[in-house]
């Protein structure tokens, strides 16, 4: 199956233009190995500069969100793996390949053997919350000029906001601060938020950027469902999977149940994998993942109590994702066509 894949990827390079043809034979020296293979030992200098023995397996690596997948302990398909933190990516196991909306990318092999790696993202995650703390920071809070300013402003907000129920703000958001990577794939998109009044309060506000993130998973989710990709349960790493309030509005928007990892570093973790099956420790990544990985520190249930409220709000949220993002003639693409590049 991967040598037909390969070979049609060949034919269509070719098409796009005869110089692509030979890209790997022309580009890419020494073979294409699948993660965690042993490519040689550690040299002297490293093996002096990392304390470790000359001659240490050194293991083909992976990206550095798909180690994550399984050092967070992920094995299978049917969990969504998010990474969140000032952008989110969102990975997924299955047994088959097929065309899911604006899907980053799909390889067989590509994470663990004999399954199909997605990856699908949002560009903005974080990176927004933390550009409201600098920017709309509450009355009688800390400029944010430092990081424990900042994270004491976080905390504040999400405190506030956690008092305040599902629609209670009267305000919604759409996630493009730094436009849309899946599903729209455009990054000429920006940010929106419906519903100001002379009483909204920053608190409001924060929630509902968590909110929007959350829907924008959500989304992400469906485009999964509807290309007929098993969506179980979704499992975070991360800085922000230690914030409760965003937790539990993921579960409450997504109404599948959110594990969260036992570390928040679980790359670093997927890293030591790798090399511990590059050292003969493992047979393959898959069975590192089982034997290895922590089981979550915690399960964060939806709450029936909100489910029809976030329903209700993310139906409006896909009419903005319409309005806004899928028509060509959307007011945020000519705002875009005014700006200076």
């Amino acid at each position: 199956m991967a040598a037909d894949r390969f070979a049609g990827t060949q034919r269509l390079r070719r098409d796009l233009d005869p110089a692509l043809e030979d890209l790997y034979a022309s580009k890419v020296r020494g073979p294409i190995l699948p993660p965690g293979q042993a490519v040689g030992g550690l040299v002297g200098e490293w093996a002096d500069r990392l304390d470790l023995a000359e001659g240490t397996p050194v293991a083909s690596p992976i990206i550095d969100a798909h180690a994550a997948l399984p050092g967070g302990g992920v094995s299978g398909p049917g969990t969504l793996f998010i990474v969140l933190g000032t952008s989110s990516c969102h990975l997924l196991l299955a047994e088959r390949e097929v065309l899911v909306e604006g899907m980053a990318g799909v390889v067989e092999d590509g994470i663990l053997p004999a399954l199909f790696a997605y990856e699908a993202g949002q560009a903005g995650v974080g990176d927004i919350f933390g550009w409201y703390v600098r920017s709309g920071r509450p009355p009688g809070a800390s400029s944010a000029n430092s990081p424990e300013d900042a994270t004491a402003i976080h905390d504040l907000l999400s405190g506030r906001a956690a008092a305040l129920a599902p629609g209670e703000s009267g305000l919604l958001a759409l996630d493009w601060w730094n436009g849309s990577r899946t599903p729209l794939v455009d990054a000429d998109l920006s940010g929106v938020i419906l519903g100001f009044t002379l009483e909204t309060t920053p608190e409001a506000v924060y929630r509902c950027l968590i909110e929007a993130t959350a829907f924008g998973t959500r989304l992400i989710i469906e485009a999964f469902t509807a290309a007929g990709l098993s969506v179980d349960r979704v499992r975070v790493s991360g800085g922000l999977s230690r914030n409760d309030l965003l937790t539990g509005i993921y579960a409450d928007v997504t109404g599948l149940p959110l594990e969260v990892c036992a570390t928040q570093h679980a790359s670093g973790v997927g890293a030591a994998m790798l090399g511990a099956v590059a050292a003969g420790a493992f047979a393959g990544l898959d069975e590192a993942a089982r034997n290895l990985a922590q089981e979550p520190a915690k399960t964060v249930q939806p709450r029936d109590a909100h489910r029809a409220t976030y329903d209700a709000l993310f139906t409006q949220y896909l009419r903005l994702v319409d309005l806004f993002g899928r028509d060509p003639e959307s007011p945020l693409k000519q705002l875009r066509a005014l700006r200076p590049r």
